[in-house]
């Protein structure tokens, strides 16, 4: 059961193709929109402003979402937040990466098909172009992205839209086994892996 708390009226919004890990908790005014994927332990606290995630968007595990009163924090149209990101008060453009532990602060716009690289700091108020790698703390532009690093970009977020389905059609709570069993099979990966079989 997902965590969702009403505050002041406000629920949060879940779209039925989004998977939110049951660890997650998102509190008042959070947007999920389709085909989301809302990892383990994320904190989406929309209880000063309202956070939106796009379709397609991904949120990784222990990412926080926050931000000021009356204020948009956004994810657009798969965008892709890496492990431990923190999201305040900012707008992550379409098909852009926050990389691992970054940091994205008030009002600063991260733009279309960007890559934040890991443990940057973008302060409040940066405006990033389009198609820019952000590496530092201070965060700053030191190229721009090429269409290679989009591709890579966009295939490890395609793998977040099957990791959705494959969590809402196969991920559940068990007891853990006591003992490794022969033969331990792995996860596969492929075109045909996970498909639904009928």
């Amino acid at each position: 059961m997902v965590k969702v708390y009403e505050i002041d009226g406000v629920r949060p919004v879940v779209h039925p193709t989004a998977y939110v890990h049951p660890t997650a908790v998102l509190v008042g005014d959070v947007i999920v929109g389709p085909r989301c994927y809302v990892g383990p332990l994320a904190s989406l606290r929309g209880d000063f402003g309202r956070l939106i995630l796009e379709e397609g968007a991904n949120v990784q595990d222990t990412c926080v979402m926050h931000g000021f009163p009356e204020d948009d924090t956004v994810v657009e149209v798969d965008g892709h937040i890496g492990h431990g990101a923190v999201l305040h008060g900012c707008r992550v453009g379409r098909n852009a990466m926050v990389g691992m532990n970054a940091v994205v602060m008030d009002k600063a716009v991260v733009g279309a098909e960007s890559i934040v690289g890991a443990m940057a700091f973008v302060k409040a108020g940066m405006a990033i172009p389009p198609r820019s790698l952000v590496l530092g703390a201070p965060a700053r532009v030191v190229r721009e992205v090429t269409d290679e690093e989009i591709k890579w970009k966009s295939f490890g977020t395609k793998q977040y839209h099957d990791l959705n389905v494959r969590s809402m059609q196969t991920l559940r709570e068990v007891e853990a086994l006591t003992e490794v069993e022969p033969d331990r099979r792995r996860i596969e990966f492929g075109a045909d892996a996970h498909r639904t079989k009928t």
